[in-house]
């Protein structure tokens, strides 16, 4: 269990944060927000998501934000869509860093409610997908299994249900001559421990050990950062994290509750185990500081109000 020496941090809070909140959010300030981001040294920033504005109209003015914002070299700058019209809206403005995505969800009820499909259909389907995706040349960058350690409509996830999405999909992906080099663990409504981790991140690489793993943690009881860790250990170093906490998913039925795990709560512990992240933390305390005034309302962070321990030795 060798801790890695540096670790990728993707800041997902200017795309995931936003989906969630329910106040108006001007496009400028939305903008405002992936500009002070992009200062903090992330390798990637999720811009904004392509999606219908009926089912999550945060989303409502993506084009606006998308072709805003100000390029920072040395970060890439993407997306999140779900289908067709959503990867052409996204190349159509020509300033992001355009991957596609494979999404299955370990629970067949938040299949339907997240992507308003079923899984068999969600397979069935990703043939098409997959050549969409090459027709238009855009690689995919991962297969993420969503719910993948407990889900609010359907309970306990068996790890059994995680394999098998996994299994299946890259079944679909290598019959489609589709490499999908990382494969991505979702706490979708934040029902992991730590060992639960353990388990799955160590039997997934066991299996699929020529991938990459990625995690995207929700803090919603409080363990994501303590789960983080857990993955580190069994040698996950890809890692999604949303600045002060922001977001969460509209379809996890939590009514509120905390979203991904603070990105810089995260890089302060990374930095205080001698963890390379790449990230600017103090720039990074700045900006959750100012997420709040952004969203309007306090967020879930801590280390923004008490600050990373370097500056008090």
């Amino acid at each position: 269990m060798t801790l890695p020496k540096s670790v990728v941090v993707r800041e997902v809070g200017a795309r995931e944060g936003m989906q969630i909140e329910k106040g108006p959010i001007s496009t400028a300030e939305k903008i405002r927000l992936v500009n002070l981001l992009s200062e903090c040294n992330f390798p990637e920033i999720e811009v904004t998501s392509f999606v219908s504005p009926k089912w999550v109209p945060q989303m409502a003015d993506a084009e606006q934000v998308a072709t805003g914002f100000t390029r920072k070299p040395g970060t890439e700058y993407t997306c999140v869509y779900l289908n067709k019209q959503g990867l052409e809206r996204a190349l159509a403005v020509g300033t992001l860093d355009v991957k596609a995505a494979v999404v299955v969800s370990a629970s067949e009820e938040f299949s339907h409610k997240n992507m308003r499909r079923s899984t068999e259909q969600v397979l069935a389907d990703l043939p098409d997908s997959l050549a969409v995706a090459r027709d238009a040349n855009v690689p995919v960058a991962y297969l993420s299994v969503a719910a993948a350690f407990g889900c609010n409509y359907a309970g306990d996830i068996d790890l059994g249900a995680v394999i098998d999405r996994f299994t299946r999909a890259l079944a679909v992906a290598a019959d489609a001559g589709v490499h999908i080099p990382t494969l991505l663990l979702a706490d979708t409504m934040g029902w992991a421990n730590p060992e639960q981790i353990r388990r799955t991140v160590g039997e997934v690489r066991e299996r699929w050990p020529e991938h990459d793993i990625r995690m995207h943690l929700h803090d919603t009881r409080g363990m994501g950062i303590a789960n983080a860790y857990a993955a580190m250990q069994l040698g996950a170093r890809d890692f999604d994290a949303s600045v002060a906490g922001l977001g969460g998913c509209p379809f996890g039925g939590d009514h509120g509750a905390a979203g991904n795990i603070a990105t810089e709560e995260f890089v302060h512990m990374c930095h205080e185990m001698g963890i390379d992240t790449g990230v600017d933390l103090d720039r990074l305390i700045d900006v959750a500081l100012q997420s709040e005034s952004i969203v309007g309302h306090s967020l879930p962070g801590k280390v923004m109000r008490g600050r990373a321990l370097h500056t008090y030795r």
